[in-house]
C-alpha cells in the first residue's frame, strides 16, 4: 500500500518561514496548486473518474475540472472585475464535477494549467490591495482571493486525500 512518503515531490515544498506576505500567498498557492496534481497522478482514468463516496458528486478529474473554474472566476471575472467572462465547462452549477463519462483528463489538466498560469499573469500586474468587483458590487482586493483560494485548494485537497486513499489506498498531504 502507498504510503505518506510517496507524496514526496521534488515540485512541491512548504513556503520558508520568512518570506514576505506577497511571496508567502503566492508560495501557499503553488503548493496547493501542485497538491491538486500530485493526487491525480499515478491512477487511470478509472480511477480519477471515481467517485467512491456515494453521497458525493466528487472526484479526482472533477476537483481539477472545479479548480479551473475557480480559478477563471475570482481571478477574472472577479479581479479583472469582467463577469461576462464564460464558463469553461458550461453554464449549470457543478456541471464541472458531473458527467465525466466523455471528459478527457489530459485535455482537462492543460485547461487548469492554462487557468492556473492566467491567474499568476493577472496577479503579477497588481498589488494585494488592488482589487477587482464581484457580480454583487462588492470590492475583494487581491490580498483576499490569495487568502481565498488556499482556503479552497486546503478544502478541497482534504477532498482528494480522501478520495485518493478510497479508490487505492495511498495516504498523503
Amino acid at each position: 500500500m502507498p504510503s505518506v512518503g510517496d507524496m514526496q515531490s521534488a515540485r512541491r515544498s512548504e513556503p520558508a518561514y520568512s518570506l514576505d506576505d506577497r511571496a508567502m500567498l503566492e508560495a501557499w498557492l503553488e503548493f496547493h496548486r501542485t497538491t491538486l496534481e500530485l493526487k491525480c497522478e499515478g491512477l487511470d482514468d478509472a480511477g480519477r473518474k471515481a467517485r467512491p463516496v456515494a453521497t458525493s458528486n466528487l472526484s479526482l478529474h472533477g476537483l481539477v475540472r472545479h479548480m479551473a473554474e475557480v480559478e477563471r472566476n475570482w481571478f477574472q471575472r472577479v479581479l479583472l472585475s469582467a463577469p461576462d467572462t464564460p464558463p469553461i465547462y458550461g453554464p449549470e452549477d457543478d456541471i464541472e464535477l458531473v458527467p465525466l463519462d466523455d471528459a478527457d483528463f489530459d485535455t482537462d489538466l492543460a485547461t487548469f494549467r492554462g487557468e492556473c498560469e492566467r491567474s499568476r499573469e493577472i496577479a503579477r500586474e497588481r498589488e494585494l490591495t488592488d482589487s477587482g468587483v464581484r457580480r454583487d458590487g462588492e470590492v475583494v482586493p487581491l490580498r483576499w482571493i490569495y487568502v481565498h483560494m488556499i482556503e479552497e485548494y486546503a478544502r478541497h485537497n482534504g477532498h482528494a486525500d480522501l478520495i485518493r486513499e478510497l479508490v487505492d489506498g495511498s495516504v498523503g498531504w
